[in-house]
């Protein structure tokens, strides 16, 4: 901890005379704020992803009051502020696409007003990454509160969550569940307030900022019902004011050792495999030399240690009954870097010390894990020469090496249209191809990579198939999916030029991927390929798909590496 205290970015706007100072002060009056309020204050801003077109964060504007109730009590000026909002269920294309623009809303949101420090609420998929990524490229001091899990679905005496969403959809086409039936589901499922109840991309997110030490501990796994949350919010209110005396900010804490904790704590918790794309793009912001190639090394050895949907049976509910992450965090004390610092001024061991593990049916130990297989590994070889992911902890051991024929779809257009054809030449030894769903090809690297199998083996009773695309999957997903494949098919690598018939070999354990296609077939393929340039629109999706950076490096726009600081802006008056 810092021992030096700043000047406040605040008092130059309500610390001056005149009439810039009047202007500041005067119009802000009008919300009935008594002058006293800008007499040296510290001005915090809450950063609200509410929306009622996210319902994950619907109950955002009432976790708020429990931060502003903190942020009073410790001394500070609490302003609430909105920024755009990503929902992933309702969003179109998708909700990725606009990860890197709502993270340029935080970020000039924050530079161009006074504030001090922020809070930044956050819940559904991408709306933590891109707070986290604005506030880092400003760098004020910061502290994430997450919405919380909705509470466990419950349906006809069974517990459910979002990774059902994939089995009920198969058992529709496989004709064994009706399709009304499914409203009834539908509502048994989405219960309570809350971002998804498994280990999605959310929950993900929500253990990753723990992890990286932007939260308070228990943050990750509060259920978003539980009155617990509200007291968290209040607590991290209350906390900021003292980030803000002692000037700790992202860059003080999100140091290389930081992000080596939070790789290790998702191969152990069986996280999304979007959180690699996101963790990439955050230390892009800070800085930090982060390479696709350190989760191989930081993950291998790490098994699977929460027993949580979609690699294993619970949920998230059931693991913060367990114990939550610090319980997590306790188990792998060996693994990690536990003297790095943490908002609450506290060094990772000092915070997980006095967890314990409540549950071991919920959360394992390292002799006695859920899983032996990792939660995440980075492929290398011809197909994907700048790496591909995939999460062995929800894959099928026996297509953990498998070689088979490729059926190649070339857009996600071409595979709805095909997929359920009975002319399709598939068996449960091919291997789904799906190109063009990648950053720039899509354009916005849609979750669509765990294709739905062919109608006519899920009537045979299969469940999985190995699937290979440059696209995502949702974090509730599961199968033996390879993901995020670099090159993407509309820049032209080998991955493009992949045809029907051609052989792929997948080995999980040595991390390879190949095609068996000679280098020159390849290079001849691709001479007698015309590409075609991704669809240029107007506004926003030009300037990403210009500027799009690809999977291994974190999908984010090429000129927001790097923090740009905290200066204050020129005066207008």
């Amino acid at each position: 901890m810092k021992d030096r205290k700043t000047r406040l970015r605040s008092s130059d706007w309500f610390g001056r005379s005149g009439k810039d100072g009047f202007i500041y002060r005067a119009w802000m009056k009008n919300q009935g704020i008594p002058d006293s309020e800008f007499n040296g204050k510290p001005i915090i801003g809450i950063c609200n992803t509410w929306s009622e077109l996210t319902p994950c964060n619907g109950h955002f504007r009432e976790l708020a009051e429990s931060v502003k109730k903190g942020i009073w009590e410790a001394g500070g000026f609490p302003v609430e502020f909105p920024v755009m909002s990503l929902g992933e269920t309702l969003m179109k294309p998708t909700a990725m696409l606009y990860r890197n623009l709502a993270s340029m809303d935080v970020e000039e949101s924050i530079r161009a007003n006074p504030l001090d420090g922020v809070v930044l609420l956050c819940g559904c998929d991408k709306t933590t990454p891109s707070l986290v990524m604005g506030a880092c490229s400003v760098d004020i001091p910061t502290i994430v509160v997450s919405g919380g899990p909705m509470l466990t679905g419950k349906y006809r005496g069974r517990n459910i969550g979002t990774s059902d969403v994939w089995r009920y959809h198969d058992d529709v086409r496989e004709g064994t569940l009706e399709t009304s039936e499914l409203r009834n589901i539908e509502a048994a499922m989405c219960r309570s307030d809350g971002h998804c109840a498994v280990m999605g991309t959310a929950s993900s997110m929500a253990c990753m900022v723990e992890a990286l030490g932007l939260s308070l501990p228990e943050n990750a796994a509060i259920p978003a019902a539980d009155a617990r949350r509200k007291v968290l919010a209040q607590l991290s209110g209350r906390r900021i004011v003292e980030m803000v005396s002692d000037d700790l900010k992202p860059s003080d804490i999100l140091t290389i050792k930081a992000f080596e904790n939070a790789i290790k704590v998702n191969a152990a918790i069986g996280g999304s495999t979007n959180f690699v794309i996101h963790l990439l793009a955050i230390a892009g912001r800070v800085g930090v030399p982060l390479k696709l190639d350190d989760f191989n090394s930081l993950s291998r050895n790490i098994p699977l240690l929460a027993n949580l949907q979609p690699s294993g049976k619970h949920f998230m509910e059931d693991l913060f009954y367990a114990g939550g992450l610090p319980a997590v965090l306790k188990e792998l004390k060996n693994s990690l870097n536990n003297d790095s610092i943490t908002v609450n001024g506290k060094t990772v061991r000092e915070n997980y010390e006095s967890s314990e593990n409540y549950n071991r049916e919920v959360i394992g130990s390292i002799d006695r894990p859920f899983n032996s297989a990792t939660g995440l590994a980075i492929l290398h070889g011809n197909l994907c020469e700048n790496g591909a992911v995939i999460k062995p902890s929800a894959a099928s051991a026996h297509l953990m090496v498998h070689t088979g024929k490729a059926v190649v779809f070339e857009n996600i257009e071409d595979y709805k249209a095909r997929i359920d054809t009975d002319n399709l030449e598939v068996d449960e030894s091919s291997i789904l191809v799906l190109k063009n769903v990648g950053p720039k090809g899509y354009p916005g690297m849609p979750e669509v990579g765990n294709m739905g199998l062919p109608k006519k083996l899920l009537e045979k009773g299969i469940r999985d198939m190995v699937r290979i695309s440059d696209g995502r999957m949702s974090g509730t997903g599961f199968g033996t999916v390879v993901l995020h494949v670099s090159p993407e098919a509309a820049m032209g690598g080998n991955f493009s030029v992949i045809q029907n018939g051609d052989i792929i070999s997948l080995n999980v354990y040595e991390r390879s991927l190949h095609l068996a296609v000679s280098d020159e077939d390849l290079a001849l393929r691709k001479s007698n390929k015309t590409l075609s340039p991704p669809l240029t629109e107007r506004g926003y999706v030009n300037l990403y798909i210009n500027h799009v950076e690809q999977a291994h490096l974190g999908a984010d726009m090429d000129f927001l590496k790097g923090k740009s600081g905290a200066e204050v802006p020129r005066d207008s008056h």
